[in-house]
């Protein structure tokens, strides 16, 4: 292979259609579809103990007719936006945060020495990555943030005798499997609990979703090891060989400096911010905790009190200064505004849905055909919807905002626990992102590393459909079980 071919095969980045395009064209198609489309609705009663209506199955009737004028459809963005603030602004609160503490350069060096260390441990790296970083994406649904680490991952995948289809597979398979997990994923499990009204306590079911982890992290590591010992082995089997050696030539693989007393320190707050968070998330699931403290709370915005104290502290102990961490929280923000506007379209598609009264017809509709299947075949069915829609909204809490509103009412119809709606809403959202060119970050990656898309998909395609009999696997368990 000569390098004129090796031009020829290095990644062509068109850019993917933005997700707001998208969302707005489902938006104008469902806005059509209410004058289509006959209005009807359930009768609902409320559920003891939680924060939404139940469907009384057998109740459905049709509706007089309230479609979307031309004027309403405008209306629905800023109502939208105004519909999901508790959601959006927590979003951007954790965006300011992370960039804080990112612009102390404290995240950067600690993971620069943790890899140098390795050198001579390679294989242990693999698997420690990926627990590492798959946790980090279960609890803060890191995945886009990846992408500042990837330079150094490449590098350091190199220089161990791996190839760039390892790094990328490192941190964004390791997304996938903490997302798909989301054991305590605010953006996504949190969302959706929260759209489905079963968020009392927040994050309810953890357990199972550990098990799903657990699952997805082991067959992960076992590939990704396959594939890294493979071509360390026998270099003449890595097809990203040559293109590896040309660009990492460039690249300064010296001792990096070490970590700073300062960033020690940030590196600290950094971890007991985590550490906090899951503590408060877990207490309300023990029994003696929540007899003694009927009232306590921690959710959205109690998460975003203690992301906000981390950006404060960790821009002062890192010696940012008042003014530039201020400046550095409101880029964060920023960089997030994309995603609050995302979620505000999605609850626009819901609530012209809702208000035209076309949301409990297709419930009803698909109930009809899904409800002489058996109740597993109907979730692995639930699966393989929000596997394909999220080739359409790869953002997870655009995805939650738009499809948990119709899918946990179905799952009442289906005799389905909505829990068992929210488990395939988590997993179907976490793996296409890692597949589909569709997906912003993927494409991102790929061209960080000089990886033709399709190189990529011949190497994580056979994961990706590992991942899915593995899912199919657990949907068929959960809804066995009864899980809730």
């Amino acid at each position: 292979m000569d390098e004129e071919k090796i031009e020829a095969e290095e990644v062509k980045v068109k850019e993917p259609m933005n997700p707001l395009i998208i969302l707005a064209l489902i938006l104008i198609v469902v806005a059509i579809l209410t004058y289509i489309v006959p209005a009807g609705e359930f009768d609902r009663t409320p559920v003891e103990g939680q924060d939404y209506e139940a469907i009384d199955v057998d109740s459905f009737h049709y509706v007089d007719k309230n479609p979307t004028t031309p004027v309403g459809l405008l209306k629905s963005f800023t109502l939208g936006l105004q519909g999901a603030a508790d959601i959006i602004f927590f979003l951007l609160i954790i965006g300011g945060a992370f960039q804080v503490v990112t612009a102390t350069g404290a995240l950067d060096a600690g993971l620069s020495n943790l890899v140098y260390k390795m050198k001579g441990k390679e294989k242990i790296f693999i698997p420690i990555c990926i627990l590492i970083f798959s946790l980090i994406s279960a609890v803060a649904a890191c995945c886009e943030e990846y992408l500042a680490f990837l330079p150094l991952m490449y590098v350091i995948c190199v220089a161990m005798g791996f190839d760039s289809l390892t790094a990328v597979a490192l941190l964004f398979g390791s997304s996938a499997v903490g997302y798909a997990g989301g054991m305590m994923n605010a953006f996504t499990v949190g969302v959706a609990q929260g759209i489905a009204g079963i968020n009392n306590p927040p994050f309810n079911g953890m357990w199972f979703r550990w098990i799903v982890w657990a699952v997805l992290a082991c067959a992960t590591i076992l590939y990704v090891f396959w594939h890294a010992h493979t071509v360390k082995e026998h270099p003449e089997k890595n097809s990203m060989l040559l293109i590896d050696k040309k660009y990492a030539e460039e690249i300064d693989t010296e001792k990096p400096e070490p970590i700073t007393g300062r960033q020690k320190i940030v590196l600290l707050l950094f971890a007991l911010s985590f550490i906090a968070v899951g503590i408060c998330v877990l207490l309300p699931q023990l029994d003696w905790f929540s007899e003694r403290f009927p009232d306590y709370e921690f959710y959205m915005d109690e998460m975003s009190a203690l992301f906000l104290l981390l950006a404060i502290v960790a821009g002062f102990a890192g010696g940012l200064g008042l003014n530039k961490t201020a400046n550095e929280f409101a880029a964060g923000c920023g960089n997030l505004l994309w995603a609050g506007l995302i979620i505000g379209l999605c609850k626009a598609i819901t609530m012209v849905m809702q208000d035209a009264g076309i949301m409990d017809t297709l419930i009803y509709s698909m109930g009809m055909v899904l409800q002489n299947l058996p109740r597993q075949v109907s979730g692995i069915g639930m699966f393989v919807l929000q596997d394909l829609l999220n080739v359409l909204i790869p953002s997870g809490s655009g995805q939650a905002a738009v499809t948990m509103p119709f899918m946990a009412p179905l799952s009442d119809v289906l005799g389905i626990p909505r829990q068992c709606a929210i488990l395939a809403f988590q997993m179907g959202d976490a793996f296409t992102n890692v597949i589909t060119p569709t997906s912003g970050e993927l494409m991102a990656a790929l061209a960080i590393c000089h990886i033709p898309y399709k190189k990529w998909f011949r190497y994580w395609g056979p994961m990706w459909g590992i991942w899915c009999v593995i899912a199919c696997v657990f949907m068929v368990i959960a809804v066995s079980i009864g899980y809730h």
